[in-house]
């Protein structure tokens, strides 16, 4: 089992939302969403998580290395409603991580014009269910 995702491209900030399981399998996935996600958006990166099931080491561990990825370009991560079953500590050479209880809290944070997704762009792999 493993992830799906689906990606929207917006002016003040890109959302990544994700469904599945964020194991193994799902870390492979998600490291390409990432490379996706840099190659099409600017500004931070929030990652909507509310629809993931769960999410092993290795998931945590790949999205560590994702804030990484995007603080080496200049990009913030961010991540709304991550799952229970477990809380992310990134090492101390992570960059800050803001973590938002919900989605609705990670964009209301960002989208001040209210405009939500109208004319942005989207991407996503074969298996999201809208």
């Amino acid at each position: 089992m493993t992830i799906e995702w689906h990606y929207t491209a917006g002016e003040d900030f890109s959302l990544l939302s994700l469904s599945g399981h964020l194991g193994p399998e799902g870390a492979h996935r998600f490291t390409g969403a990432i490379g996706w996600v840099l190659a099409r958006g600017t500004g931070p990166v929030v990652v909507d998580m509310s629809g993931l099931r769960s999410w092993s080491v290795n998931g945590q561990l790949a999205v560590i290395e994702a804030a990484r990825r995007l603080g080496a370009h200049g990009r913030s991560l961010e991540l709304a409603a991550i799952p229970a079953d477990g809380s992310l500590v990134p090492a101390g050479d992570c960059p800050p991580i803001t973590i938002h209880t919900d989605l609705a809290a990670a964009i209301a944070g960002h989208d001040a014009d209210g405009q939500g997704s109208d004319g942005r762009q989207q991407w996503h792999t074969s298996g999201w269910s809208a």
